[in-house]
């Protein structure tokens, strides 16, 4: 039999192979070189080369089998035909190392996705997952002093209104972290689980510095630069890993470091490139649902925002703040006035609505841009705006929410009384454009248990106010005992079994799509 499958042509012969019949090639190959085994060489570890995904994949193309199977045989093929001398011990080594070697290159580069079901005759394989849900905690006494002698029993915490047993809790305070409570590893049946090993240690904050050039004035450059070095002067201290990154223009694309010195060359290169409220009214075109250019920066804004927060799902138990520096968002600023500062009889129908003034002889209402019902028309879209900018901040604070990360928005802007004296704009209009910028602010940092750093001009006591609330906190951990997974967002309650004391916690979380909806959706 041996004798036969040698003589064979092996490449013919193994072309007319089914699946099964070169995984028995595979062992008979190893058969063949038993006999020759030396220095103690042993085969039959790999008579379970049947089971191997090489062998049995349908991914794999058929040449790439059928040249290592032919290649192996064929040395032995020159093997047997030698002279009746004992052949040296290092070819069938050779052998095995060339076809184990292929088998490992290969099935590296084709990997089998686990299987979910079995064939006939077998049971099914379930996969399961457990995860820890973690939120930053801030407890401080009725003076504001942070609390760093709480225990785990003192936390009652609440998802959904359903008490959640606290699984670790890890304290921070001075910079300095204290594990007081190791999550335990979750047992499932089935399962066989490698021993836990001890976490490094992770002092220190992540601090990310977001400009969004995009969507600063050009004018208040000199602004957010002397913003950006209060930044680095007070908040940013030695062991706190940072990175920067913009928008726009600016181009700053710093990863994670803990080089203090590249502070001062980033705040060198911001330069604001948003539009000022002239700018939106004068000479940024309209659209169906609100001014094309606007809509496309605002939303390059928010997905780099969430790019790099999905980078830091990863990082665990390390207070993680996302500095962002913007003037805010609104997708229909001034919408009326773009009609208006179009010139021409515009000009009177604006100065007729905004301050009364009557209309010069010849004209009547009939004859206003604003209500030409194909105007109307054209920006029939516009009515939902303000439901976008706030479907898009959820999206942007729930992955934030997942990631544990707390936004701290900046307007750079400081307090804002008035329009400028020159800008021929109501009061009312320029009041709605601040209220929905501040608010789009305001939003992101409320949703994600930070703070909103707007309408104020003390920004050195504002990061000073950051910079505690990020150098001493809690690390809270348990594991959902919610089973639907239907349920994607959760409400966060957290609460500590003192009195008179404030506690400070992101209120929700969101899981993420499953991977058949995100694929779809792409």
């Amino acid at each position: 039999m041996h004798g036969k499958v040698a003589k064979m042509a092996p490449l013919g012969y193994m072309q007319a192979m089914s699946n099964a019949q070169r995984s028995k090639a595979g062992l008979l190959i190893l058969h063949l070189m038993r006999p020759r085994a030396t220095n103690g060489l042993r085969y039959d570890t790999y008579c379970s080369l049947n089971k191997f995904p090489f062998f049995s994949s349908d991914r794999l193309k058929d040449g790439l089998v059928i040249a290592i199977i032919s290649l192996t045989m064929s040395i032995l093929h020159a093997t047997r035909r030698s002279d009746r001398r004992r052949p040296a011990g290092w070819l069938p080594a050779l052998t095995v190392v060339i076809s184990l070697g292929a088998i490992a290159v290969l099935g590296a580069q084709n990997q089998v996705p686990p299987l979910s079901t079995g064939g006939p005759g077998q049971s099914p394989i379930f996969r399961s997952g457990v995860t820890l849900v973690t939120t930053d905690v801030v407890v401080r006494d009725g003076d504001g002093v942070f609390l760093p002698d709480l225990t785990p029993s003192e936390f009652i915490v609440e998802e959904d209104g359903v008490r959640q047993e606290v699984a670790s809790l890890v304290l921070v305070h001075g910079g300095r972290v204290y594990n007081q409570l190791t999550p335990p590893v979750p047992t499932q049946e089935g399962i066989i689980l490698p021993p836990t090993r001890p976490t490094n240690n992770t002092a220190g904050r992540i601090i990310i510095l977001f400009v969004d050039d995009l969507h600063l004035q050009t004018s208040y450059t000199p602004k957010v630069r002397q913003v950006f070095r209060t930044i680095s002067d007070t908040l940013i201290h030695e062991g706190d890993l940072f990175g920067i990154i913009s928008t726009g223009p600016s181009s700053l694309s710093i990863d994670l470091t803990y080089d203090r010195s590249l502070l001062r060359a980033a705040e060198e290169r911001i330069m604001g490139d948003g539009f000022s409220p002239r700018e939106l009214i004068q000479t940024v075109s309209d659209g169906y649902r609100g001014p094309p250019e606007l809509l496309f920066r605002q939303h390059v804004a928010f997905k780099t925002a969430r790019q790099v927060i999905q980078n830091l799902e990863a990082v665990e138990n390390r207070r993680k703040v996302f500095i962002y520096i913007s003037s805010g968002y609104d997708f229909t600023a001034f919408a009326d006035d773009r009609i208006y500062g179009a010139g021409g009889i515009g000009e009177a129908f604006k100065a007729n609505r905004d301050w009364g003034t009557p209309l010069p002889a010849g004209l009547s209402q009939a004859q206003n841009p604003a209500e030409d019902p194909f105007e109307r028309l054209s920006r029939a879209g516009q009515v939902f705006a303000d439901g976008d900018l706030a479907m898009e901040i959820l999206e942007l604070t729930r992955a934030a929410n997942r990631a544990n990360t707390s936004f701290y928005t900046v307007d750079p802007r400081g307090l804002i009384a008035g329009a400028d004296i020159d800008f021929d704009v109501t009061p009312e209009d320029w009041n709605q454009y601040v209220f929905k910028t501040q608010g789009s602010l305001r939003g992101l940092a409320e949703l994600t248990g930070g703070m909103a750093i707007v309408n104020r001009n003390d920004f050195e006591n504002a990061f000073r106010e950051v910079d505690a609330e990020t150098s001493d906190y809690y690390v809270l951990g348990y594991y959902s005992n919610n089973p639907d997974p239907t349920q994607r967002t959760r409400r966060l309650n957290v609460e500590v079994a003192r009195d008179n004391v404030d506690v400070r916690s992101r209120t929700s979380y969101t899981f993420a799509r499953p991977e058949s909806t995100s694929a779809a959706l792409q």
